[in-house]
């Protein structure tokens, strides 16, 4: 049985060295990288987001307690230059929707979100627990 060989049929052999390669990326990306920390007070969400602005994402809880996070951009480059065309043009459009369950202990009302050097971070709150007494014995006299 002959190994089967995967060819991109719309490129031409001739140009796949070029372009088929670790230094030019494709576009087929899978869902940034996520990573969740807990301490004593808190937990942090890290979503990998380079390139993200602020204003590129939509963070809620909804009525069932679920993180909502979406990030969607955009970016349009129109090049008026009539002597040149494409042998191939990856539009820069990314979109991303992630619900997460939020544990019990989670201060839904003091959570915090910060877009800092290509990473969302969410700060998640503990509930602060009251202190408690401990139990003292009482001697009988």
């Amino acid at each position: 049985m002959l190994p089967v060989i995967s060819r991109n049929s719309w490129m031409p052999e001739v140009f796949r060295d070029f372009f088929d390669n670790d230094f030019m990326t494709r576009a087929n990306a899978t869902a940034p990288a996520i990573n969740v920390k807990e301490t004593e007070k808190d937990y942090t969400v890290e979503v990998a987001a380079p390139g993200m602005k602020s204003e590129d994402f939509n963070i809620n809880v909804d009525n069932d307690g679920n993180l909502h996070i979406k990030m969607e951009s955009k970016n349009e480059k129109k090049d008026e230059n009539k002597k040149q065309h494409y042998l191939r043009r990856e539009f820069s459009y990314s979109k991303y929707e992630q619900t997460l369950l939020l544990p019990d202990d989670v201060d839904k009302e003091k959570i915090a979100a910060k877009v800092n050097d290509g990473v969302l971070s969410i700060e998640l709150p503990k509930i602060e627990k009251p202190v408690e007494e401990p139990a003292r014995q009482i001697e009988v006299k």
